[in-house]
């Protein structure tokens, strides 16, 4: 199986913060069972930013999830979002994860992938995508790296929620702009189209090809899975109890 997640936020802080890192440490345990590959696909943390000796500590026990399902054989890829962007070498060096800072195009079992986050898809959005450019420069980040850790991680959690602001007041479209782009690539050949960002799960039949929004964990707890040959959008208490609702395809 391939498990495709994103927009965790850990590190949020609001009340199910604890929860939804409690929940998902017990759903990585239970789709070690299974899994071959595991897809993060942006805002796995709602900040983060590492230094050469220094990372996130509230974080301690997901990493130790992650490097425990890397052990057990799990191929671990995880696509930076625009909350998360502030990875460099721990994730690769210490757990073993495979980070992709571009979109990824992929073939899994005969089926063509698109895989993005989602932020940036907004035709003519220059404003942010400089912004983005800026953020993600390794001269810019190792700059930064200069900065004490208590003070950097402080001013990276202030970034995020600025940027969520950001997020949400702008575009009160931006479900459409995704799906459209999700099109695009559908036209191209792709089979499926998975992004994140939009916080709103989705699963809409296009042509020959499916577009997916994963949605999120601080409202729906969703998540994919691709079994060889369709791709599911699921949600943790159906995961839990497969007696309960799925989430519903929409042909377009």
């Amino acid at each position: 199986m391939i498990y495709f997640i994103s927009d965790l936020h850990l590190g949020l802080g609001d009340a199910g913060d604890v929860r939804r890192e409690q929940l998902f440490r017990q759903w990585l345990k239970l789709i070690a069972r299974d899994a071959t590959a595991l897809y993060i696909v942006g805002d796995l943390f709602d900040y983060w930013f590492e230094y050469r000796t220094v990372i996130p500590a509230p974080f301690y026990r997901v990493l130790a999830a992650f490097a425990d399902l890397v052990e057990s054989g799990v191929h671990i890829h995880y696509i930076i979002g625009n909350h998360d962007f502030g990875h460099w070498r721990f994730f690769q060096h210490e757990i073993g994860a495979v980070l992709h800072w571009e979109d990824v195009q992929t073939e899994i079992h005969g089926k063509k992938f698109y895989i993005a986050h989602g932020d940036g898809k907004l035709e003519g959005d220059r404003g942010y995508l400089l912004l983005r450019k800026v953020l993600r420069n390794p001269l810019a980040q190792r700059l930064y790296r200069w900065i004490h850790p208590d003070i950097g991680i402080w001013l990276a959690s202030l970034s995020s929620r600025a940027s969520r602001k950001h997020t949400e007041g702008n575009n009160p479209h931006r479900t459409d702009y995704l799906f459209h782009f999700a099109k695009q690539k559908i036209e191209e050949g792709f089979d499926y189209v998975i992004l994140g960002h939009q916080h709103l799960p989705q699963k809409k039949v296009y042509q020959q090809g499916v577009y997916i929004n994963l949605g999120d964990w601080l409202e729906h707890d969703s998540f994919a899975r691709f079994d060889g040959e369709t791709v599911e959008l699921l949600q943790l208490r159906h995961f839990l109890n497969p007696s309960a609702s799925q989430l519903t395809t929409v042909p377009v």
